[in-house]
C-alpha cells in the first residue's frame, strides 16, 4: 500500500463558495487494461466538479492492492507522475471526495483499503448512509475500531462481518443493512464491483473501451477515454467485472426510483448523461419553463457562470431575448490568493468574477442562476452589474427555492442557515438588490425532467424525504 499522508485539516473551498450547494463525490472503477492507474487519473479528472477535497486511487495486480491517496485536486495529487508506477495493475478504482460525512482530513480520503480475513478491499463511496451513525455505534460496542469519521468505512466493517462465503453474497448481506444514498466502486484482488441502492439517488454508469470496462459516476469520464457509453447501473444493482466480462445481479429489490433531480439542476457536467437523460437537455428545459412561467421585460440575458450557462441559453430562447456573456469567470482561482489589506467583503467574490461593462451597461438584464443557499454572492454580483451600469437588475433562477437540508450526499447547510427559510421571495429580492426575483415552480421543474425510468427526490425543496434520516445531523455528526 501506497499512502502518503499530511495531518493537517484543508479547507474544503473558499468562502466565497458558500452560497452554492456543494457537490458530492466521484468515483470510478477500471477493469482490463494495463494502464488501470492512468484510466482512472483521467475519469477523475473529468470528474473534478464533483469533489476537490481530495483523490485517491487504488489498483491491483492480482495479488496485492495498492494505493495513493491524498488532500487536493486530482492534477496536485498525481503530480509526480512517477506515482503511477507503484500503482501496478489491470483493476483500479478512483474517488474524488467531497465531504458531506466525516470531516476534511486526510484519512477521510478515499479509496478507504483495508486488509481482511478475506483479502484486501478497497471501497470508493458517493452518497450518504442515513443509519451510519448508528450502525457504527453498535459495532465499537462490539470492539471494531474505526480509522476514519467517514461512514464509508461501515461498509468494510460489515464486509469483514458478512457470514456469506461469496463476495456478491457478502456485499446483498451488508447492504440489506445499510440504508441511504450510494453508488459504490469496490476492488479486490481479482474483480471490480459497481453498485447502486435501491431507489438510484447517486448516478453511475457503465462503459467499454474494446477489452477493458469502466464504472464511472457520469458518461464524460467515458468521453475523454474515448469509451462507449453501454448503460446505466440500475438502481439495486450490482455490476461485477472480472476476466469473464460483466456480470449483473440485483442485489437489493428495486423501489421507487428517488433520482437526485439536483445533478440535473446543478451538479452533472452539462456533457454528462446522468440518470439516462443529457444534462444539457435538462437545464435547456429548465430555462424555457423558467421564461414561460417567470417572463422578464428586459433587454439581455446573462448567466451566473459556469452551473447556470444552459439554463440561461434555454431561457433566451424560449424569451427571444438575447444571451449575452455579461459574466466572466476566473477559473484560476486556488485556495489561497493575497486579499487586499482593507477589509472588503465582496472581495471573494470579485476574484472569481468580473462583469463585461461594455454589455450590460444601460441594459435592462436578467440574471439566471440555478439555485439560491445563502444568497450572499448573488448579492454581490447584483451590485457588481448595478455598478457597471445595468439600468435593473431581475433575477430568474431555474429551481424553487432550497428549504431543506440534504442527507443523501449533497452539502446543503442546516435549515437555519438557508435564505429561503429567513425570507419571502419579496423580502429576498430586496436583500439581494435586484429589481424582480422570481423561481421555477416544483411543477415547473418535473416537467423538465423525465419520468420514463422513475421519479426524482425533491427533498431540498419539500422537505418530504424518501428515506428519514435518524435525526437531524450536520456533515461532522460522525466525528
Amino acid at each position: 500500500m501506497n499512502d502518503h499522508k499530511t495531518d493537517q485539516q484543508t479547507p474544503c473551498c473558499e468562502e466565497g463558495d458558500l452560497d452554492k450547494p456543494r457537490s458530492n463525490c466521484g468515483v470510478v472503477g477500471i477493469y482490463g487494461s494495463p494502464e488501470a492507474a492512468k484510466l482512472a487519473y483521467l475519469s477523475l479528472y473529468s470528474l473534478q466538479h464533483r469533489g476537490q477535497e481530495s483523490a485517491g486511487i487504488a489498483t491491483s495486480d492480482g495479488e496485492h492492492l495498492y494505493r495513493h491517496a491524498n488532500m487536493g485536486q486530482v492534477a496536485d495529487v498525481f503530480a509526480d507522475e512517477r506515482m503511477f508506477d507503484q500503482l501496478p495493475g489491470s483493476l483500479a478504482i478512483g474517488h474524488n471526495r467531497y465531504s458531506t460525512t466525516g470531516s476534511t482530513v486526510i484519512s477521510n480520503a478515499q479509496p478507504i483499503l483495508v486488509k481482511s480475513k478475506h483479502g484486501p478491499i478497497a471501497v470508493s463511496h458517493n452518497g450518504n448512509l442515513v443509519n451510519a451513525r448508528s450502525i457504527r455505534k453498535e459495532l465499537e460496542q462490539e470492539g471494531a475500531i474505526f480509522q476514519t469519521s467517514s461512514d464509508t468505512e461501515a461498509i468494510l466493517h460489515l464486509l469483514a462481518r458478512a457470514r456469506a462465503s461469496d463476495m456478491a453474497d457478502k456485499l446483498r448481506e451488508v447492504f440489506a443493512i445499510l440504508k441511504g444514498a450510494y453508488s459504490i466502486t469496490m476492488l479486490t484482488r481479482d474483480a471490480v464491483y459497481g453498485l447502486r441502492d435501491p431507489q438510484g439517488f447517486r448516478p453511475l454508469c457503465l462503459g467499454r473501451r474494446g477489452d477493458v470496462h469502466i464504472l464511472a459516476s457520469e458518461s464524460c469520464a467515458l468521453d475523454l477515454l474515448e469509451a462507449e457509453y453501454i448503460r446505466d447501473v440500475q438502481p439495486g444493482e450490482m455490476i461485477k467485472l472480472d476476466k469473464d466480462g460483466v456480470h449483473s445481479r440485483q442485489f437489493a429489490e428495486k423501489r421507487e426510483r428517488k433520482a437526485c433531480i439536483f445533478e440535473l439542476v446543478y451538479f452533472s457536467r452539462p456533457d454528462s448523461r446522468v440518470f439516462n437523460e443529457n444534462v444539457d437537455r435538462a437545464r435547456r428545459r429548465l430555462g424555457k419553463n423558467l421564461a414561460l412561467e417567470c417572463p422578464a421585460d428586459a433587454d439581455i440575458v446573462i448567466s451566473v457562470p459556469d452551473s447556470s450557462n444552459t439554463a440561461a441559453v434555454g431561457f433566451s430562447r424560449r424569451s427571444d431575448m438575447k444571451f449575452e456573456l455579461g459574466l466572466i469567470r476566473n477559473h484560476y482561482v486556488g485556495r489561497t490568493f493575497i486579499q487586499p489589506e482593507q477589509n472588503q467583503r465582496d472581495f471573494k467574490v470579485r476574484v472569481k468574477f468580473n462583469v463585461v461593462k461594455g454589455i450590460v451597461k444601460d441594459r435592462r438584464v436578467v440574471v439566471v442562476e440555478d439555485s439560491i443557499v445563502r444568497g450572499t454572492t448573488l448579492r454581490q454580483l447584483t451590485s457588481m452589474l448595478r455598478k457597471a451600469g445595468a439600468k435593473e437588475v431581475h433575477i430568474r433562477v431555474s429551481s424553487p427555492p432550497i428549504v431543506a437540508p440534504c442527507y443523501y450526499g449533497m452539502d446543503f447547510p442546516t435549515s437555519e442557515e438557508l435564505i429561503a427559510n429567513k425570507m419571502s421571495v419579496a423580502e429576498l429580492c430586496t436583500y439581494l438588490g435586484a429589481d424582480s426575483l422570481e423561481y421555477l415552480s416544483l411543477d415547473g421543474l418535473l416537467a423538465s425532467v423525465p419520468h420514463d425510468e422513475g421519479g426524482y427526490c425533491t427533498a431540498c425543496f419539500t422537505g418530504e424525504y424518501p428515506i428519514p434520516p435518524e435525526r437531524i445531523k450536520d456533515k461532522h455528526d460522525m466525528e
